[in-house]
């Protein structure tokens, strides 16, 4: 199959890269991957996508690799786009989606940038990969190295949620918890390269995650006929969806794909317990300074600092959008909002997306008539921690007082 990368970019100061091998940073700082556009829109339409398999791979032109038996796959679906009038109607919204992540093969979106992160490993003749992760992240990278066989290394914060820590280890990685946060397992992998001779798949660390994330850009241009919506929510922790779907965006338009050229506003959604680039955002600093003391049931979005800070307060910038910080202990109850009005299963990491729209709808910042998205990033039954809820108890089923069953009571 024809590749259409031409090299490698670093984000930071545009030195160019050879893209044939296998490339971490430059300058410390995240790379892009570049692609001859010009050549894609002579072999490929938009049109001809529909008679394709309604997958992330669809877009083979569009994405890195170069071999279709080096791709590892679980069956990565197109995630529904939900329309969700009744949690519109909450905020005076007559437009409002929820583009469904939950529904990939690990339950989260980590699945397509994980995805095509081993299938660039594979291509590569790489034999063992290692990641630091808070959640989600490790799940898809033990899940995909087994799908390749290959040899992974997973290192969490040893308060990470139960669920992530138990798929790690049932698909065979070798799993370990680690007293602090993300950044200290991070330091793990780091120095553990020179010791063991892995290959870090860190957020932003390899070009690759990327390319996986910006399909959800891809999809939703697809899903939307090719005209943006006003405004995107994205939870934000290392921010590689966000960024990758900025970047998807701005290679559509210059195919000539989108039916204009009006990009979404980028919304970056943290909580105020962690919250390093709504900071800087409000700061007016294009990077972030580390976040002191990181705290947050949303443990995908507990990152103190991120190597691509910059990349998500451009692209954020670049939108006229916002990074906006809501408050932690109204999580739980965002959750149970967008469950109860749609049924859908959302994590934490998206109730956090639902309290930044009730804000800027507050502000008028959110107009009722614009089309908005919010991205549920991970299924909610991967966080028992944040579900806890006490049931009421049926005592004696010889007797019972059904108005109190009605009113959701004990009895």
């Amino acid at each position: 199959m024809p590749r259409f990368v031409t090299h490698l970019e670093s984000a930071i100061d545009g030195t160019q890269l050879e893209a044939d091998r296998p490339q971490t940073l430059h300058k410390d700082r995240p790379l892009w991957v570049r692609y001859d556009l010009e050549a894609i829109g002579r072999v490929v339409t938009r049109e001809q996508l529909a008679s394709r398999a309604t997958s992330l791979w669809r877009y083979r032109e569009l994405l890195p690799y170069a071999e279709s038996v080096d791709v590892v796959s679980l069956g990565e679906t197109m995630t529904p786009l939900v329309y969700c009038p009744t949690l519109g109607d909450r905020f005076g919204l007559a437009n409002l989606w929820v583009k469904d992540e939950s529904r990939l093969p690990t339950g989260s979106f980590k699945s397509r940038g994980l995805a095509m992160a081993v299938t660039m490993a594979r291509e590569f003749g790489l034999k063992r990969l290692a990641i630091p992760t808070a959640g989600n992240a490790g799940g898809a990278l033990a899940a995909y190295a087994a799908r390749a066989g290959m040899e992974a290394f997973v290192f969490m914060p040893d308060d990470t949620p139960a669920i992530n820590q138990l798929e790690c280890r049932l698909a065979g990685a070798k799993t370990f918890l680690v007293p602090g946060l993300i950044t200290d397992c991070g330091k793990i992998v780091r120095d553990g390269k020179e010791h063991l001779g892995w290959f870090d798949v860190s957020t932003l660390k390899e070009p690759y995650r990327i390319e996986g994330k910006k399909t959800m850009g891809l999809e939703l241009a697809e899903q939307m006929e090719w005209r943006l919506p006003d405004v995107i929510l994205y939870p934000t922790g290392g921010g590689t969806g966000l960024i990758g779907m900025w970047k998807a965006f701005a290679e559509l338009a210059q195919l000539g794909w989108l039916e204009d050229d009006k990009r979404p506003r980028m919304v970056a959604v943290q909580s105020d317990g962690c919250a390093p680039i709504a900071r800087a955002f409000e700061q007016g600093e294009r990077f972030a300074e580390p976040f002191a003391f990181p705290a947050t049931i949303a443990s995908g979005i507990r990152v103190p600092a991120a190597v691509g800070d910059f990349m998500i307060l451009d692209a954020v910038r670049e939108s006229d959008g916002r990074a906006v910080a809501v408050d932690e202990s109204r999580l739980r109850e965002w959750m149970a909002l967008g469950a109860g009005c749609e049924g859908l299963a959302i994590c934490p990491e998206t109730a956090a997306c639902i309290g930044a729209l009730e804000a800027l709808v507050a502000e008028e910042w959110i107009a009722p008539d614009e089309r908005v998205v919010i991205f549920n990033t991970g299924a909610a039954q991967k966080y028992p921690e944040a579900m806890q809820a006490e049931l009421p108890r049926i005592a004696d089923p010889a007797w019972i007082n059904w108005e109190r069953i009605a009113q959701g009571k004990s009895t």
